[in-house]
Order: C-alpha cells, then structure tokens, then sequence
C-alpha cells in the first residue's frame, strides 16, 4: 500500500491581507516559515521517496523549508490553486462564502476555474504521480482550494472543517491502492 501526504503551504502575506491568492502568488510570512518548521518536525520519520509542489512559489517556499531544502523535487502546474480569474489578487471580502454559493456560478464567468475542473486536474496529476511504480511514500504540496477540491472527489469535506479546518500547513495523509485514494488523517503542526 501506497502513502500520500498532500501538504498545504505556510501562511502568505495574501492570506494576511485577506486577498484572494489562485494562481497568483505572495510570498510566506514569518509565521509561515514557522509552520513549515514545524511541519518538518511532525513529519519526521515518514520515509519519503518522492517530493511534488504546485508551481507556485509560496508552495515551493514551504517543501524547501521542510526538507531542509536536502531533497529534489518536482514542480508540477497540477498541483496548482484554483484560478480564480480576474478574482486574483483582490479582497477575500468579493470571495463568497463555499457553504452560501456555488462558486461555479461565478468565477468561471471572470476567467477562473470550475470545482470539477479544478478537482479533475488533482485526481489526474495525483493518480499518475502515485501510479508510479517506485513511489511509495510521496509528499506532495499544494494549496486549501486545490485540496479541498481533491478531498471531496472521494470524502465529505465537512470531516475537515468540523474538525478545524484545512489551515495553513495542514497535512492530508492518504493511502492508495488499486487505484484508489483513502484518507486516513489530518496532522496539524503546531508553531511553538
């Protein structure tokens, strides 16, 4: 059995701001870095074969800083936040609420990406990186939007946002096998 852990990157100076990030980008705060620090601790131990960010930079920031920046790794556009379109970089304050509106009746209309595009392009990058046959034990970092999105194609997210929600550097751990993803927990690192 195969072992994926999808790893949301530290907090940005957009998430500070309150701005809408998608496939834009700001950089980790300090506070960011300190989550990351401590994601690198709980995850000590897990023998990983392989290392996957979203392009973004606020992603790759964070593998660096958990690996120590010891390990290769590869940066692929499927890992990517939902786009947003021409929502990028504004106020969170124009971002509906996901309980109270269909994003999908709003955001494609500006440019932005679909729920079941954005989660069709994690199913299929996370399934070809796992279908691979010498990764076992992969760490994969991308963002709450993209995750989310992959969580629901296969659990209700109200598992995770009963449980805390999916904050910054909130880790997804999930089993593979024959094909199939299940999810086994959510590791929160904790700043000291």
């Amino acid at each position: 059995m195969k072992h994926l852990y999808m790893l949301r990157h530290g907090q940005t100076l957009f998430n500070v701001r309150r701005r809408i990030q998608g496939s834009c980008d700001s950089p980790l705060t300090e506070l960011g870095k300190k989550q990351a620090v401590a994601a690198r601790e709980l995850l000590k131990g897990i023998p990983f074969d392989h290392y996957y960010s979203s392009t973004a930079e606020r992603a790759s920031d964070t593998l660096e800083i958990v690996t120590d920046g010891k390990v290769p790794y590869t940066r692929l556009k499927g890992l990517k936040e939902r786009g947003f379109g021409l929502f990028e970089g504004e106020s969170e304050d124009l971002n509906p609420h996901f309980d109270d509106f269909d994003y999908d009746d709003l955001f494609p209309h500006y440019g932005g990406e679909t729920t079941e595009e954005v989660r069709n392009r994690l199913v299929n990058t996370l399934t070809e990186i796992m279908n691979k046959e010498d990764h076992e034990v992969v760490l994969a970092v991308s963002h709450a939007g993209a995750s989310m999105c992959f969580f629901s194609a296969f659990n209700d997210p109200e598992i995770i946002f009963s449980s805390g929600g999916f904050t910054n550097c909130c880790i997804l751990h999930y089993t593979y096998e024959n094909n199939e993803f299940k999810f086994v927990e959510i590791l929160r690192p904790e700043v000291k």
